[in-house]
């Protein structure tokens, strides 16, 4: 199902019974964040205001937790932002796991199958699992729903993926924006978009859960190519060309590996890039901005607090496109701007000097 059919918000109640509920409508979701960064604690927050389900997040440190639980904010990230009081926190995997309907997983993609294997024990039969990561795995090449379905153990029914222009902060604002809810199995796409979808979020369904996942794992990658552009010094023109490159470097590889082309024209391809190439907020433009203007990689890794996945994850990404045999030549100059010490300026002096060719959808 392309983007142009997307299930109508709300009103898909009576598939409620499909995700994990033991087929009991009446019954309130209950459902597990696992992770308090940005993007998961954000996330959580978008539950709560929905209202249709109890929400309980999992963090790491015991005083985030703290901090979540009495004074409803996070100070790591949102300092200043009330997030929904009906949120509660837990530092206890076992605690947040138990009776959970919906396990929403963010944490950085490379610490997923870590902590898949110490949570296996607690996730409750029938679950569904969410990943909100947008990342491959080093090593396996792995999509982070391949990785959730093959530690788990879990069918295709059972995972699921969120993923679209979703910058974190703008949504722990509760400013407008939208998602892609993506699984191969439609009735549970619908549940976890009516568990999402507030005032302020609007979800939509789509079955190409490869399409959405390397939308979102390979923009990252493209807004460190933008960013260090930006930081060198140039324009919209060069930010322009790199943003509709990369798209199309990206349709290449996910239509390789059997996505719908069409997927990435939409909000889990194109909307996504866009935003994260964009904005300030994004922490792989961000970083890659500093690098561009002079910094080392070093130094913007000491500096930067938050996980620019796109830095270990442009590895793992070219690694997937040479088994495939598809051309990535952005994601080849971050690559060897992130892991063979080339230079930004010798990275885009590599890029301008391939051979000329036509221009074509895809190509």
């Amino acid at each position: 199902m392309t983007m142009g059919h997307a299930a109508q918000a709300g009103g898909h109640d009576h598939d409620a019974g499909a995700a994990g509920h033991g087929g009991d409508p009446g019954r309130r979701s209950r459902v597990a964040v696992m992770g308090s960064g940005s993007w998961g604690t954000a996330f959580a927050n978008v539950v709560a205001d929905a209202g249709t389900a109890d929400v309980v997040m999992w963090g790491r440190r015991p005083e985030v937790v703290e901090s979540i639980r009495v004074r409803h904010e996070n100070p790591d990230y949102f300092p200043g932002l009330a997030l929904n009081p009906a949120l509660t926190a837990t530092s206890e995997p076992a605690v947040a796991l138990a009776g959970a309907d919906v396990i929403v997983i963010a944490v950085p993609s490379q610490s997923l199958r870590a902590n898949l294997a110490q949570w296996k024990p607690h996730v409750p039969p029938g679950a569904v699992v969410v990943s909100l990561m947008k990342g491959i795995e080093l090593g396996t090449c792995l999509r982070m729903s391949e990785v959730i379905a093959e530690v788990l153990e879990l069918p295709p029914e059972q995972v699921a993926v969120v993923s679209g222009p979703n910058l974190a902060r703008e949504i722990a604002e509760r400013q407008p924006a939208t998602a892609v809810v993506a699984c191969t199995h439609e009735p549970t796409a619908v549940h976890l978009q009516h568990i999402c979808k507030s005032a302020y979020f609007r979800p939509y369904t789509n079955t190409d859960v490869i399409g959405a996942e390397l939308g979102g794992a390979v923009k990252n990658v493209i807004a460190l190519a933008v960013g260090v552009a930006v930081g060198m010094g140039f324009g919209d023109n060069a930010k322009a060309s790199l943003i509709t490159r990369g798209l199309a470097e990206t349709v290449r590889l996910a239509v390789s590996l059997g996505a719908d082309e069409h997927t990435l024209a939409g909000l889990a391809g194109m909307g996504d890039l866009v935003a994260t190439c964009s904005s300030p907020l994004s922490r792989n433009r961000t970083f890659g901005e500093r690098l561009g203007s002079g910094m080392t990689l070093d130094e913007v890794i000491a500096e930067t607090r938050q996980t620019a996945e796109g830095v270990k994850s442009s590895e793992s990404i070219l690694a997937l496109a040479q088994r495939h045999g598809v051309d990535m030549p952005i994601t080849a100059a971050v690559v060897g701007m992130m892991h063979h010490d080339l230079s930004p300026a010798e990275a885009l002096l590599a890029f301008m000097s391939r051979t000329a060719k036509p221009e074509r959808y895809g190509v």
